[in-house]
């Protein structure tokens, strides 16, 4: 009686994943420009399903060391957005940790907040989805020497900084809380997993756009805070062709489907009655590995009550 193979490990690498969509749409693999124009269909893909909603692999939790007086803090360069988050207090260590909720807020809300710089337990956050790309176009220097530690720094010129933001020194990302003439004030050294350096006179100073959170209040002195957030990350890039993609085997078959109907469009002579059941099937595999891929635990809704006297 045969035997089954005892493994579980199938799955595309990307050479395999092209293939297979080139032969559903009638087609060959067969040119480097082929293998290309896929790969870039196959990262687009990545951002409409990122568009397209939650995906629970993509869920990362992380948390961030909270610092008195500073309200701005860098998020990871990956982040889509976050889905929930909380402060924790003493840090995280011993029997007393406590995590407590922190409402999120608009921009249009954080702007109307009288005095952002006002100290106590953070209550609310405002997450600023930035693009996490360096602008390089937008470059100063260095107006002296910095150490590791310094908390205030001079630049060449700060008339095209933004009043407050993040700056990126040599390899280093840097928050900063307030311009006074050409001098950085209020800096919060080694941003965004980078540690704190010393950096030379004249280095490269350019403006950096991490996703980030600002809170308020901000922390007071012996709060311990940290912030605690689940995040939703980016789909990791298609890679070269012998790399597997970064998603669950039950997503594959829509990858697959989606990739032959985005290749579909580009390709010549494809039959368009051959284009609409690509599409069609794209949808439907999509719209299954979806219903599969959602969370399992109950949902219990607690209504609240107020009492007037």
């Amino acid at each position: 009686m045969p035997t089954t193979s005892n493994t579980v490990a199938f799955n595309l690498d990307l050479t395999n994943l092209i293939e297979e969509s080139f032969e559903r749409c009638g087609k060959e693999l067969r040119s480097g420009y082929d293998m290309r124009t896929a790969r870039r269909s196959l990262n687009l893909l990545t951002i409409e399903w990122a568009n397209r909603g939650l995906n629970l692999w993509t869920i990362d939790q992380g948390q961030i060391p909270m610092v008195t007086s500073q309200s701005l803090y860098a998020l990871p360069i990956d982040t889509i957005d976050l889905l929930d988050h909380a402060v924790r207090t003493n840090n995280g260590t011993g029997t007393n940790q406590t995590d407590i909720s922190i409402s999120r807020i608009s921009e249009s809300t954080y702007s109307t907040i009288p005095n952002k710089n006002a100290n106590g337990r953070p209550i609310q956050v405002w997450i600023n989805r930035q693009t996490g790309a360096t602008d390089a176009t937008v470059t100063t220097t260095l107006n002296g020497a910095l150490t590791a530690t310094a908390t205030t720094i001079p630049v060449a010129s700060a008339a095209y900084l933004p009043t407050v933001g993040f700056i990126k020194v040599d390899s280093e990302v840097i928050a900063y809380q307030t311009i006074v003439g050409d001098v950085l004030q209020n800096c919060f050294r080694g941003q965004a997993n980078t540690t704190a350096a010393t950096h030379l006179t004249a280095a490269s100073v350019v403006i950096t756009r991490p996703p980030s959170i600002n809170v308020w209040p901000t922390p007071n002195a012996g709060g311990d805070y940290t912030f605690i957030y689940w995040r939703l990350r980016r789909m990791q890039d298609a890679g070269n062709g012998v790399n597997a993609q970064d998603i669950p085997f039950r997503f594959i078959p829509a990858m697959v489907a989606g990739l032959a109907s985005a290749l579909s469009m580009k390709l010549d002579g494809v039959d368009p009655l051959r284009i609409a059941a690509l599409k069609s099937d794209y949808e439907q595999q999509f719209q299954l590995a979806a219903d599969e891929d959602r969370e399992k635990a109950s949902v219990r809704f607690i209504p609240r009550n107020t009492f007037y006297a």
